[in-house]
């Protein structure tokens, strides 16, 4: 509209004449250019929320070559986040149903299903997989652990893999809260560390794909959505994925 576009130019005029530049095309607030701790990553999903008690969000996913511009490889789409909303990382709290914010590596994948073509690490799980986070036992904590023994003594700190039925059927590990140390077997098979996790924080952070609503923590989407990123992930690329609210995003 001719009215319109001369309101406009007045506004541009106006503001070079005070000094201040008009970017003809500045890039979100989200956009990989713009996020301060992705390092040399060159795969990076991007989880936004609207506010810090959201317990939805939105996924978009980025990718550039060494010299290259950032070019989106997943446009929006919904993703479930923590029925608690979110917590900043370094004061996330086992049992709050919170999603840590932060910028987390992208570590490799497990899930029901067979490996959809993915270059991460794969392990397709099956009933005596499970992942450990009982804080009485740190050695333990936040741990995948595939040895043929019952974890009944741990209760509801543990997660028995093949239970979750369709959310885990593609799984993509965050590296959240893990431990610092190497990590090795007792004779039973029992995974364990010298050097736990803390104990207080919760673990077992995933993207994984929805059950239809939030989660305890991890970031879900469909399950169509879910394959599709599995099978562009490349550990080669360093991806990470950043999750935060959209006012405070660039600065994870």
């Amino acid at each position: 509209h001719p009215r319109r576009l001369l309101a406009g130019a007045l506004v541009a005029s106006a503001l070079l004449a005070v000094g201040l530049a008009v970017p003809a095309s500045a890039e979100p607030v989200f956009h990989p250019s713009r996020l301060a701790g992705i390092g040399d990553a060159q795969q990076v999903v991007v989880v936004t929320a609207p506010a810090w008690r959201s317990t939805t969000g939105t996924l978009r996913a980025y990718e550039r070559g060494p010299g290259q511009d950032w070019r989106l490889v997943v446009d929006a789409t919904p993703a479930f986040l923590g029925y608690g909303g979110l917590a900043p990382e370094s004061s996330r709290r086992q049992g709050t149903g919170t999603t840590p914010v932060g910028t987390f590596d992208i570590l490799r994948g497990f899930g029901r299903a067979t490996d959809p073509g993915t270059a991460l690490p794969y392990r397709r799980v099956d009933r005596d997989d499970a992942w450990t986070y009982n804080p009485a036992v740190p050695a333990t904590y936040n741990l995948f652990q595939d040895a043929p023994v019952s974890w009944r003594s741990y209760g509801r700190y543990v997660e028995m893999l093949w239970s979750y039925g369709r959310q885990y059927d593609y799984v993509a590990v965050l590296d959240y809260n893990l431990p610092d140390g190497p990590v090795t077997r007792t004779a039973r098979g029992v995974r364990r560390t010298s050097e736990p996790a803390d104990t207080r924080a919760g673990g077992g952070i995933f993207l994984h794909v929805s059950k239809g609503g939030p989660t305890a923590g991890c970031i879900a989407v469909a399950r169509p959505r879910m394959r599709s990123i599995m099978q562009w992930l490349d550990p080669a690329k360093n991806p990470v994925l950043v999750v935060g609210p959209t006012s405070e995003i660039a600065a994870r």
